[in-house]
């Protein structure tokens, strides 16, 4: 028999290698024998650069970037086994873990370490990046990033705007001369599974710059200032990209991507499908198992046991996938109508406090996968 173990981290909790591990303790117990193939996903978000370096045997590089505030900080990313690709998640160098409730002002907070770890990858040799674009502390539309990677963002007297969101209104024009040349021959392969505009009431601006300290005056600012960027992005650059789904992504930084670099957008489960070969190692199997910390109806936009349900569907039809997660959530009926998952199952043991469910973990997945396994038994016999 053969179990395909598949999971996604439980965030603050597991990496989804342990999950996965803890998983395969649990039906050892009742499969001793069994074929295990284990394969820890993520969807592009925390966790991505570990995981694929570890699948492809890759290294981790450490830079000194310019953080969301414009200060020195420490952030890593991956060179994957191949030499030739990049895995950066955004949130390295411009993410929300680097302000507070202080320090949190989206007119300010600026992309530019993003593209220096850009950079930095680029000096490394590589010809792809995957940049992974979720927990940003941002609202600048990637200019910042584009300002590292070289262009010129310029005020009517020919200044070089200052940093963040807040000062894209006094944009007149860009320069690209500049730019890295390299960065045209680098395919940027976006790894978000966020779809809203850069602008209007699904937009960067409106949507998530409450989370990161944006007063109502401060969102009509910031979402106006993207409007005029946008506009002279098409102007200048060629580029319509105000409504294009993913302009929004990371405060604008999708917007930014599309506009300066060789980029497409792609949900990044399937960038992760692809490089660990997922499919391939679901051949012939009999079981898939697969998870998160937390699953509801919003699963099934672009979340890993989703994901992975589908990829494994397409080469393993038969093999019932099972999720384990530590919290259930409202309208999972849509999951099951989607026939892509065919059974989900919360691992915690009884109500109990969320530091004291985080400590039992790997024991609840264990144990979960434990009676799932002793079903699987029965049920064969």
């Amino acid at each position: 028999m053969k179990f395909v173990i598949a999971p996604d981290s439980f965030k603050g909790s597991l990496t989804a290698k342990q999950v996965a591990e803890a998983m395969k303790k649990g039906l050892t117990r009742i499969f001793p024998d069994a074929d295990y193939s284990m394969v820890p996903m993520a969807d592009g978000g925390e966790g991505t650069v570990q995981l694929l370096v570890d699948a492809t045997h890759g290294h981790l590089i450490t830079k000194t970037v310019h953080n969301p505030l414009d200060q020195l900080s420490e952030a890593y990313y991956g060179i994957l086994g191949d030499g030739q690709t990049a895995v950066i998640e955004m949130a390295q160098a411009s993410g929300i873990q680097y302000v507070n409730d202080e320090t949190h002002n989206p007119m300010i907070t600026t992309t530019y370490g993003t593209g220096e770890l850009m950079l930095d990858a680029m000096d490394h040799g590589v010809k792809k990046i995957i940049l992974g674009i979720g927990g940003s502390a941002t609202n600048d539309g990637g200019a910042g990033m584009a300002q590292a990677l070289g262009a010129k963002l310029l005020d009517s007297d020919d200044h070089e705007l200052a940093y963040g969101g807040g000062a894209l209104g006094q944009l007149d024009h860009i320069d690209i001369s500049d730019i890295d040349p390299r960065i045209k021959a680098t395919k940027v392969l976006i790894a978000s599974d966020v779809t809203n505009p850069l602008t209007g009431k699904d937009g960067a601006s409106a949507v998530f710059g409450p989370q990161k300290g944006a007063t109502p005056e401060m969102v009509k600012k910031l979402d106006s200032n993207l409007h005029h960027y946008a506009e002279i992005i098409k102007r200048d650059l060629n580029k319509d990209l105000e409504e294009k789904p993913g302009a929004g992504a990371a405060g604008g930084l999708g917007t930014g991507l599309m506009a300066f670099t060789n980029s497409t957008m792609a949900k990044g489960i399937d960038l992760v499908v692809e490089f660990t070969h997922l499919k391939e190692q679901a051949q012939g199997a009999d079981f898939v198992f697969t998870g998160e910390g937390g699953i509801d109806f919003q699963t099934k936009f672009g979340k890993t046991p989703y994901g992975v349900a589908l990829a494994t569907k397409e080469v393993a039809p038969n093999a019932p996938v099972i999720v384990l997660a530590g919290n259930v959530g409202k309208d999972i009926e849509s999951l099951y109508a989607a026939d892509a998952m065919d059974a989900i199952f919360a691992t915690p043991e009884g109500a109990k406090p969320l530091a004291q469910a985080i400590k039992d973990g790997p024991h609840d997945i264990a144990e979960t996968a434990e009676n799932v396994g002793r079903l699987i038994r029965d049920l064969e016999k």
